[in-house]
């Protein structure tokens, strides 16, 4: 069995060791995130509420899988990673299996609907809606029906804060808690202008529908 860790330094330096997208693609937002803020949400959901040791952990639109994988290093019972991205899937498989993570992992390529049941937490890191708009909104959606706990990562700003928790509302889910961080994000495609671009970024904790 895996040794569970406790140091947030420990956790980023593991998550850091997960492959990112090897062939990103712009219409899907996919950025990875990156291992410092994936190490501060996960941090923040086990050892500030305990959302994540002994649960299950499902990472809708998971990329490489660095959340769900982190979730598991911190003593996640069980985590499920669900992308669209049938290569970004097959290297979270990969990534799983080089972190010792592979027995108590479960990977799915396809649309976030085809994961159904309930869970105790949900991690998501959504599209934020630039490139295709409302795209995050079907994961807030999701996420309600599935999960008792949300952590949702979103683009910041007063105006989008508001539009978000009523939409969170209206949904049927209760925003707990806001904590505002900080993205890096690497310059990836051609629009990009700078080596790494700052990002502002609003982690939401969320009571689900599910009891």
């Amino acid at each position: 069995m895996q040794k569970r860790l406790v140091r947030k330094l420990d956790l980023e330096k593991a998550i850091s060791r997960i492959k990112p997208h090897l062939d990103p693609k712009a219409y899907l937002e996919q950025y990875t995130i990156p291992a410092d803020v994936a190490a501060e949400i996960l941090f923040t959901a086990a050892y500030i509420y305990d959302d994540i040791i002994a649960k299950t952990v499902v990472d809708l639109g998971c990329g490489t899988g660095r959340l769900a994988i982190g979730a598991t290093l911190l003593g996640a019972r069980e985590a499920f990673g669900i992308d669209v991205d049938k290569a970004a899937v097959k290297m979270a498989q990969r990534n799983a299996e080089e972190l010792n993570a592979r027995e108590i992992t479960h990977w799915i390529a396809g649309d976030i609907n085809s994961i159904q049941g309930s869970f105790d937490t949900i991690l998501q890191n959504p599209p934020f809606g630039v490139q295709r708009r409302r795209a995050d909104r079907k994961f807030i959606e999701k996420s309600l029906e599935l999960g008792r706990r949300i952590y949702s990562l979103h683009k910041a700003g007063e105006g989008n804060r508001a539009f978000i928790k009523r939409f969170i509302e209206k949904h049927g889910g209760k925003v707990m808690s806001i904590f505002t961080l900080k993205m890096q994000i690497p310059r990836l495609f051609e629009f990009h202008t700078k080596k790494t671009h700052a990002v502002q970024v609003d982690l939401y904790r969320i009571e689900g529908k599910v009891t």
